[in-house]
């Protein structure tokens, strides 16, 4: 059963806690939503599921239900303690009490050993499926979708101004390095809009959930990712500077002349003027 406002006013209660808006904590009341996020996912009994941010526990008892196994990471002691207390029964649950990312930016050993190991010994899909806490929700993402652990689906809630990123169009303002990694490794889908009367404490704006179906085939070869990856970021590095500005500081002088001398490429253009997939062209070409 999904968790109503008072039951989780409850728990909190029970244990002397309350909501820190240090850790983001907007606790997802409509059940509707909910079980939206879940069967988006359609999580089977064979895949490993990463919850970051369980809370009370409402999505993770969903999660239980049909999950092979869920590794939850809550940073919160006190929730830690809740969560444990609950679940601590149930064989398929693993609860690593930190922060999902190690200096801010990468997950964290013991969360990737855990979810690698759970993986190979299901054998199923490895998906995330969360509420994420907003400061962490786009590195998150980001180095879910470029480390190598095997993702295959994120089913996620995040601010709606974050989902416009993900999901931002060439040319545009909230166009990116987030709307260019997510968009070229995988599929992007709004599932529903959330509104902020949908939470406890409610924000102060509305949140969008999201679907990103990983794309493996899309994945260039890790030499060519990593230089991808550089490039996006150098080139977005002045936003309002040319290509040619911005990748001086990356490119030697003879890259830079050999692309100035190629019809197919403008380094006078904005960084924002390429998709996702001319920025691929460009790795693979200075690889």
């Amino acid at each position: 059963m999904v968790q109503t406002q008072r039951e989780i006013q409850g728990l909190l209660a029970e244990v002397g806690l309350r909501p820190q808006k240090r850790f983001g904590q907007n606790f997802l009341v409509d059940g509707n939503l909910l079980r939206k996020l879940v069967q988006a996912s359609d999580v089977q009994p064979t895949d490993v599921v990463l919850e970051v941010g369980p809370g009370t526990g409402s999505l993770t008892e969903e999660l239980l239900s049909r999950a092979g196994h869920v590794v939850a990471v809550e940073i919160d002691r006190g929730l830690q303690a809740l969560c444990f207390r609950r679940f601590a029964d149930q064989p398929h649950f693993t609860l690593i009490g930190q922060d999902v990312l190690e200096r801010k930016s990468e997950i964290s050993p013991l969360v990737h050993e855990t979810l690698a190991e759970r993986h190979c010994r299901l054998g199923g899909r490895m998906l995330l499926v969360a509420n994420l806490p907003y400061q962490v929700a786009t590195p998150l993402i980001i180095d879910l979708l470029l480390c190598d652990l095997p993702f295959d689906g994120m089913y996620f809630t995040v601010q709606a101004e974050v989902a416009d990123r993900f999901t931002a169009r060439p040319g545009t303002r909230d166009y990116g390095p987030v709307s260019i990694f997510c968009q070229q490794l995988a599929d992007v889908t709004r599932i529903a809009r959330v509104p902020a009367t949908a939470f406890w404490p409610p924000p102060k704006i509305a949140s969008t959930m999201l679907e990103l179906q990983v794309r493996r085939a899309r994945y260039p070869e890790p030499a060519t990712l990593a230089r991808w990856v550089a490039l996006v970021r150098c080139g977005f590095s002045h936003r309002r500077k040319t290509l040619h500005w911005n990748l001086r500081t990356m490119l030697s002088a003879e890259q830079l002349a050999r692309l100035e001398n190629d019809p197919n490429w403008d380094l006078s253009l904005r960084a924002e003027a390429l998709p996702p997939a001319r920025w691929l062209e460009l790795a693979e070409l200075l690889v």
